[in-house]
Formats: C-alpha cells, sequence, structure tokens
C-alpha cells in the first residue's frame, strides 16, 4: 500500500472533508488545499483510475476501502502527532505544520511507539 505523499494528502482532506461537509466535490479540495482545480482533477482522476476513490456523475467523491484504510491511517497520524507537539509546548500551528510532514516518512514502528506513549491512557 505504498503511495506518493500527494495522493495522502488528498485522500486525508476528501476524509476531513467528508466528515466536515458530508459530501465531497473537486472543488471543495482546490479550495481546502488553495491548489488548482486542474490539478486537483487530475490527481482525482489518478485515485480514481488506481481505485482510490470513486466519482459519481455529479462528481461527489467518495473514498473506496483502500482509499479509506490510507485516509485513516494518515488522519490518525496527522491527530496524534499534531496534538502531541502541542501537549509538549509546540504553538499549535507549527504542531500541525510539522505533523503533516512527519506523518508521511515516520516508520510504522516509531509512530507506535509514540502512540503508546502519547496517549492519555499512559499519562494516566
Amino acid at each position: 500500500m505504498q503511495i506518493h505523499e500527494s495522493a495522502e494528502n488528498y485522500l486525508e482532506t476528501i476524509l476531513v472533508l467528508s466528515r466536515r461537509n458530508g459530501q465531497v466535490r473537486s472543488i471543495d479540495i482546490a479550495g481546502e488545499l488553495a491548489f488548482s482545480k486542474p490539478s486537483v482533477s487530475v490527481a482525482m482522476k489518478n485515485l480514481r483510475t488506481n481505485g482510490y476513490i470513486a466519482v459519481d456523475n455529479d462528481g461527489y467523491i467518495t473514498l473506496l476501502e483502500k482509499g479509506r484504510a490510507i485516509a485513516e491511517k494518515i488522519y490518525e497520524r496527522h491527530t496524534l502527532i499534531s496534538d502531541w507537539l502541542v501537549r509538549l509546548g509546540v504553538d499549535p500551528e507549527i504542531a500541525a505544520e510539522d505533523a503533516c510532514r512527519i506523518e508521511h516518512v515516520i516508520s510504522e514502528e516509531s509512530f507506535e511507539a509514540i502512540k503508546s506513549h502519547a496517549s492519555p491512557q499512559a499519562e494516566a
């Protein structure tokens, strides 16, 4: 399940927007990421062709099983790392930016170690 960082970002954005708005279209993704509509259109075509998303006749985007798995994994990494950095005293905006970079390159082993250490249960 190895895909490029940009595809992971698109999938994560689709997940976040679908949770926030219920439905997602390419224009929503372009607005959220401040990308051009043509760039998003090309990315959506690639994600659709590779079986990560489905797009209906009205242009609404749905994560397919393998796309959702990646999106949820990246989103979990982002939120946990961002929250952890904030608890360590990092400014929330900087923490979110750093988490966005870290979430794509951290190994599963390192993430699981941070997760077990940073979880609220570990602090109890």
